[in-house]
């Protein structure tokens, strides 16, 4: 096992960094590369049950492609981790039945997006969270994870992740919508701030009390920011602008950068390290 490699959700990652759902990733040409380019977990875009023309950052060819991309990974050894979008609680469950069919390790309800809020609204009540869930839960043998929207309310967490648990979601992927401008210190493990969740990553983390595995999206383009991600709680990362601007080779880079800081610092494993940021007033 290498420093960045990390159990999530109970399936073996080799690696915590991983691409995001959207960039470069819908096509099977695109997975592949993604495949190729490192060994980590792959993560498939958003789909549904037959496919969507708009919105065009949902655009995807439908369930049944990504389930056969996905049956063209698995021999490579790589992660295959879906994305679940629908207009019904019943498309979302059949999609995810679909994914978890073919072999998808991690199947990620992607409850963050307007196209899945306005229509199904999963978030407008705990109920109506519990049921889908439940569900979903019913019908896969494959780790559940759930994106979290981002305005959804930090205080909430609590309520979300007590719920996530009682319904067998084991992944929660959250904003790593850190404060601009923070100060913070890689070797001390600290950051100036106010007591309180820096980010709705680091509240899910502190919510989850050990229950629930966390991924940060958005603002890592860099091991030391992956660094900074899993001291407030992530257990792995997704990285999106970094792989548009560089291609696939920013994920092995930012995974290299993530495994000399760990050694700089004297850490045998990632694990060390998750959760562990203190907060210090400047």
């Amino acid at each position: 096992m290498g420093r960045t490699s990390i159990t999530l959700g109970g399936v073996y990652l080799n690696s915590t960094v991983t691409n995001a759902s959207g960039p470069r990733s819908a096509t099977r040409e695109e997975l592949m590369e993604l495949s190729a380019a490192h060994s980590g977990a792959v993560v498939f875009k958003s789909c549904n049950t037959s496919g969507l023309e708009a919105p065009d950052n949902l655009k995807n060819p439908g369930v049944d492609y990504y389930s056969a991309v996905a049956r063209n990974i698995a021999p490579r050894g790589n992660v295959t981790w879906g994305s679940v979008v629908g207009v019904t609680e019943d498309e979302i469950v059949s999609v995810a039945r679909t994914l978890d069919g073919a072999g998808v390790r991690i199947i990620e309800l992607n409850l963050a997006d307007p196209f899945v809020g306005d229509s199904v609204g999963p978030f407008k009540s705990l109920d109506r969270l519990r049921a889908l869930l439940r569900r979903v839960r019913a019908a896969v043998k494959a780790a559940i994870a759930v994106k979290v929207p981002p305005a959804a309310p930090r205080v909430q967490a609590a309520a979300t992740a007590a719920i996530f648990r009682e319904t067998g979601v084991a992944i929660a992927v959250c904003a790593n919508d850190l404060p601009k401008g923070l100060e913070f210190d890689l070797a001390a493990q600290t950051a100036k701030a106010p007591h309180g969740p820096l980010s709705q990553t680091h509240a899910f983390y502190l919510a989850g009390d050990g229950n629930l595995d966390v991924v940060a999206v958005g603002g890592v383009s860099s091991g030391s920011e992956a660094y900074l991600a899993h001291l407030t709680g992530a257990k792995a990362v997704q990285v999106g602008s970094a792989l548009i601007k560089e291609g696939v080779g920013a994920i092995t880079r930012i995974d290299q950068e993530l495994d000399h800081l760990l050694a700089q610092n004297g850490k045998s494993s990632v694990r060390e390290i998750i959760g562990q940021i203190r907060l210090v007033q400047g």
